[in-house]
């Protein structure tokens, strides 16, 4: 937790703003009293306002499952849900006006506003220590590549803005392309790399050297660059700088929470800077041991939970199926599953427990994606059975290679079961053109006595692949257009 007071003093300072210009069409900025003649003048100013940056992560990654889960199989929204649009994401029948949609642009694009701040004004101080102007310029050009990621896999081609631009200018502004954003996300990663210190010179929670590699090699997967893709995940695996921990469920306590698999993470402080997510996933009627009450938006799917194996401990660590009232702890328990990942002992909508971005775990699996795509099938199976390995406590439930007859589906199956609730199922359906097939049926609530799932026909549509633009920017803009089919 070494970040923490920084982070704290970074939230206070984005509760004032770090600029006076204000962008109706993105919704970069608040309003602010700080403007570039009274602030970035010194080292100390640049990183409270790279901290800043990270603040508008920390901000939305609470409910990026509602995007990026719920769409897909993993996750339902439950029926006393008051979460305005995310029944239309439950259901595919998106449209425009959706809220959820809108709180993810201009909650992103205002990190990205940040992250352009920073670099506009990296020259002005003149006090840096040694190598922290670099560090400084990685941290902000990482996370905005990070943020240009998450927006072009949400919606496909959107503005590029990466210089100070008037309202003006900002509603001729059209969506640049797909291939475009990706060069933007490329370079910025590959200069982060050049200039970021390696994690165990840095706090855990801002970005390192080892982060932007993974993300880059991540975003060569999601390119189909499989060349360049294996090059950066092979430094991560050959260097081991990086390595799974023994005991999955470990991943998922605030003592252990830093460990030698987190590449990159969201930081949370119970209380006083915590998370909702938790929160989120908790029974309205509370857990034994964490928290008397929780807001229970959400269930997970019948889809995911027959899909654990007898033995895999991941289960365990992700999903539960019986619960116990808090108000009547020795009660016999009920069957009612809830998502258990985030169930650490918190504060109602502040839960200490980080939520991660990239584990080495997705790096194992992405390298062996890479390898099966450039024909080396068996070392590919050897990378996806470290993972198996790791869930079963042995290799006698790793796979052959043969249980598919398309490889992909094994490889999908178990970033399905080692990733749920980390944000990242709907976009493996969509990168990989799945989700046409894997979502006009989802089982949702199992009925335990009758052993028989509740199946909800869903009508996916290419054009699904991304969201609409939201409606307020359409109409604000004189040259943003709006993605086919909506």
């Amino acid at each position: 937790m070494r970040i923490t007071k920084h982070m704290k003093t970074g939230l206070m300072l984005i509760t004032l703003g770090l600029t006076s210009c204000e962008d109706k069409l993105l919704n970069l900025t608040p309003e602010s009293v700080l403007t570039p003649t009274n602030f970035y003048k010194t080292a100390n100013d640049i990183n409270q306002a790279v901290l800043g940056v990270y603040n508008s992560l920390q901000t939305r990654r609470p409910t990026d499952y509602l995007l990026m889960e719920v769409p897909a199989d993993n996750l339902y929204m439950s029926a006393n849900t008051t979460i305005a649009g995310s029944n239309d994401v439950d259901f595919l029948t998106v449209n425009a006006d959706n809220a959820l949609t809108a709180a993810f642009w201009n909650t992103t694009y205002n990190g990205i506003f940040r992250a352009n701040a920073v670099l506009l004004n990296i020259d002005t101080p003149t006090n840096y220590g040694a190598g922290l102007k670099d560090q400084y310029i990685g941290e902000a050009k990482f996370m905005r590549a990070l943020f240009y990621f998450d927006l072009v896999r949400v919606f496909g081609g959107v503005p590029k803005v990466v210089d100070k631009i008037s309202i003006t200018e900002a509603a001729a502004l059209p969506k640049s392309t797909e291939d475009e954003i990706y060069a933007l996300i490329v370079e910025d990663l590959t200069d982060a790399i050049a200039k970021l210190p390696a994690r165990k010179s840095i706090a855990t929670g801002r970005a390192s050297k080892g982060a932007a590699m993974g993300l880059l090699g991540k975003v060569y997967v999601y390119r189909q660059d499989w060349a360049n893709a294996k090059t950066q995940l092979e430094k991560l695996v050959n260097e081991q700088d990086y390595k799974l921990v023994s005991d999955f469920a470990s991943l998922w306590k605030l003592e252990s929470e830093d460990n030698d698999e987190i590449l990159f993470t969201v930081k949370y402080v119970d209380g006083t800077n915590g998370q909702s997510l938790s929160t989120s996933y908790t029974p309205n009627g509370g857990l034994v041991g964490i928290a008397d009450r929780g807001a229970e938006t959400s269930l997970p799917s019948w889809s995911l939970m027959k899909k654990y194996e007898t033995g895999d401990k991941r289960k365990a660590a992700t999903v539960q199926e019986w619960w116990t009232s808090p108000a009547q702890p020795n009660a016999e328990p009920i069957y009612y599953p809830y998502v258990s990942k985030y169930a650490v002992k918190h504060s109602y909508g502040a839960s200490g427990i980080d939520i991660p971005v990239l584990r080495y775990a997705d790096i194992l699996l992405l390298y062996s994606e890479t390898l099966f795509k450039l024909g080396d099938k068996a070392n590919a199976l050897i990378q996806l059975n470290k993972i198996r390995e790791r869930a079963f406590g042995n290799a006698t439930h790793n796979y052959k290679g043969t249980e598919a007859a398309d490889f992909m589906d094994l490889i999908l199956n178990e970033r399905q079961l080692e990733f749920a609730y980390e944000h990242e199922r709907w976009f493996d359906l969509v990168r990989t053109g799945k989700y046409l097939t894997v979502m006009t049926q989802e089982e949702r609530l199992y009925n335990y006595a009758a052993k028989t799932p509740v199946v909800v026909n869903l009508a996916p549509k290419d054009f699904m692949k991304v969201y609409p633009i939201p409606q307020a920017q359409i109409d604000l803009s004189n040259g943003l257009k709006q993605n086919n089919g909506y």
